[in-house]
């Protein structure tokens, strides 16, 4: 697991810093003291901090036949919160260590949706839950020949044995994962980015219509 030390910041004073969890996350609880904006001392403060680390997603687009690669697979997390735990998803996944962003990203897609893709285009990278957990992702888009698939948009099953993972591949016309965007079916806050970054370059490649 990366390095689960603070960066130094000016106006936070760490104090103490305990691991209370470390396994497939880790977690801290951590006392800690800021200066507020007016330049009073704020605290001392406890908060417990999930340390994630970075990570990726990427949405594979064929813009010769305008359709895009998402996944489904099952997510508990998401059936605590009282939602469908069957999540519609970018491909998405850890970076391991030191590993480059973009390399990082290429081996997720190939390895959750079968596809090997070439330029990334950046999207950003985004903080995913501030309140709770140190994990960032780096969104990327990336062109690529999506092969024809069956009526229902199943491309293959897949996932990770050793992870438990059961992953449908989907492919979906832009249009229809644009709507499932409006409709609200798309819930996991990563792929409704990277699908509305999409459908922005979309109006703009198409004049704004």
């Amino acid at each position: 697991m990366a390095d689960l030390s603070f960066p130094p910041h000016p106006a936070v004073a760490i104090e103490a810093i305990e691991t209370v969890w470390r396994g497939r996350t880790a977690v801290q609880r951590v006392r800690y003291s800021l200066t507020g904006f007016d330049g009073r001392r704020v605290g001392p403060a406890t908060w417990e901090v999930v340390r994630r680390g970075r990570a990726v997603a990427v949405l594979p687009h064929d813009p010769r036949s305008r359709r895009v690669v998402l996944i489904e697979q099952f997510r508990l997390p998401a059936l605590a919160a009282g939602l469908d735990p069957m999540l519609i998803e970018a491909a998405a996944g850890l970076v391991d260590g030191e590993e480059d962003e973009k390399a990082a990203a290429r081996r997720e897609t190939l390895e959750e949706t079968g596809l090997t893709v070439g330029a990334l285009e950046p999207v950003g990278r985004f903080i995913l839950t501030p309140g709770v957990a140190d994990e960032t992702i780096a969104i990327f888009l990336a062109e690529t020949e999506i092969p024809p698939a069956p009526a229902d948009g199943t491309l293959r099953l897949t996932g990770m044995a050793h992870e438990h993972e059961h992953i449908r591949v989907l492919a979906v016309a832009e249009d229809d994962a644009f709507a499932w965007l409006d409709a609200g079916r798309i819930v996991n806050a990563t792929t409704v980015i990277a699908l509305q970054a999409l459908r922005i370059r979309r109006l703009r490649e198409d004049g704004g219509r």
